[in-house]
């Protein structure tokens, strides 16, 4: 099965088993990483904004105009923030790291 890493706010590291299919938020919320996900994957929010290793970022399809849209409203937005809703788990992803940004709008931080 394929693994992914969370980079924690304290800069802790958590390797996680990735099923494939699934997104970054799914598997976030499966294994208990903090990130929100208020719309529930719906493309309405940017609650699940995971700031991707920059070595994987190329790797990943480019996102919708939707998803920039909602990328404008993300707290502490960096050049490879991505919503976890939109990330879908390959093979090719087998080894994905995000790192969890320093705070989410929707939630107060």
């Amino acid at each position: 099965m394929p693994k992914m890493v969370f980079v924690g706010r304290d800069g802790s590291r958590r390797e996680v088993d990735a099923p494939l299919g699934l997104s970054v938020l799914e598997i976030a919320h499966r294994h208990g990483v903090d990130i929100e996900g208020a719309c529930e994957g719906s493309l309405a929010c940017s609650t699940c904004h995971v700031i991707v290793d920059g070595a994987w970022f190329a790797k990943l399809a480019k996102p919708t105009e939707d998803e920039e849209d909602m990328l404008d409203l993300a707290f502490d937005l960096q050049e490879t923030s991505r919503l976890g809703c939109q990330i879908i788990m390959t093979d090719a992803l087998d080894g994905l790291v995000v790192k969890l940004p320093a705070g989410s709008r929707n939630a107060g931080g």
